[in-house]
C-alpha cells in the first residue's frame, strides 16, 4: 500500500508541483490549503509524513506543528520562504523533523521525504526486535530506561518522551562516560542519510535535560563538552 503524504501548502502552483512529483514517486498525496483543515485531517487520518508550509491561512504551520507534535509522532518537514538560523531553530524547537527553505529542488525534497520515512521504518523494526527479546533495564540511580518497553522512569514516575528523545537518551545511556561528538550522535541516532544539521542534537538535548535533570541549567547527567559534544554521566 502506498505511503500517504499530507501536503499543507496554500500556493496553487506549488500544490500542483508537489502533488505531481510525489504521486510520480509512488506516494499517495493529499493536499490541504489551510492549517485548520490540515490539523483536523491529520488527527482523523494520520498520514505517514507531512510537508508543512509555515505561512498558512486560518492557522499557521508553526502552531499546527506544535499541536500535532504533542499528539503524534508523524514526521513533519517544514517548508518556508524564510531563510535564517532563527527560523530553522524555531522549526526544530516545535518538533519538526526537517526543514526546507524555498525555493528547493524536487530531487532534494524527495530525498528528504525518503530519508524520514526510512528512519521511521528502522525505528519500527528496532522496536519489534526489542519486544521479542527479554527485558533489559538500564539503571542510573533514580533514572531507569526500560529498553524492552521503551519506557523511561524518573523517581518511579513514567516520563512522556517523544520517540526521538527516547532514542537519544537510549544511545547516551548505552555509552555512559564516553565523549560523544554531535556528528556521531547525529549519525547514530538520526541516521547517516539525515540531511538536517547538528543543531537538532542540541535542541533534543535541551528537551531531555528539562525532563531528567533536577536543574536543567546546571545538568549533572548530560554534560556538555565544549567544542566536542556531550557525555552521559547517568
Amino acid at each position: 500500500m502506498a505511503q500517504t503524504i499530507l501536503v499543507v501548502e496554500d500556493e496553487p502552483t506549488l500544490q500542483e508541483t508537489l502533488k505531481y512529483n510525489l504521486d510520480k514517486a509512488g506516494y499517495q498525496t493529499v493536499v490541504i490549503g489551510n492549517g485548520i483543515d490540515a490539523l483536523q485531517l491529520a488527527r482523523e487520518n494520520p498520514p505517514d509524513l507531512i510537508l508543512m508550509d509555515i505561512m498558512l491561512p486560518g492557522m499557521d504551520g508553526v502552531e499546527v506543528t506544535r499541536i500535532l507534535r504533542h499528539e503524534q509522532s508523524t514526521p513533519i518537514i517544514m517548508l518556508t520562504a524564510k531563510d535564517g538560523e532563527i527560523d530553522r531553530v524555531l522549526g526544530l524547537e516545535i518538533g519538526a523533523d526537517d526543514y526546507l527553505t524555498k525555493p528547493f529542488s524536487m530531487r532534494e525534497l524527495l530525498a528528504r521525504v525518503k530519508a524520514q520515512l526510512r528512519r521511521v521504518k528502522l525505528v519500527e523494526n528496532d522496536l519489534k526486535g526489542k519486544q521479542a527479546q527479554p527485558g533489559e533495564r538500564l539503571e542510573f540511580g533514580d533514572l531507569v530506561v526500560d529498553t524492552n518497553r521503551r519506557d523511561v522512569f524518573l523517581n518511579d514516575q513514567l516520563l512522556q518522551l517523544k520517540p526521538k528523545e527516547y532514542e537519544l537518551l537510549h544511545y547516551l545511556a548505552q555509552h555512559q562516560g564516553k565523549a560523544l561528538s554531535r556528528d556521531l550522535i547525529l549519525e547514530e541516532v538520526w541516521g547517516w542519510d539525515y540531511v538536517g544539521g547538528s543543531r537538532s542534537v542540541d535542541v533534543h538535548i535541551r528537551w531531555l535535560r528539562e525532563k531528567i535533570e533536577s536543574d536543567p541549567a546546571h545538568p549533572e547527567r548530560i554534560i556538555t563538552l565544549r567544542g566536542v559534544g556531550y557525555r552521559f554521566e547517568g
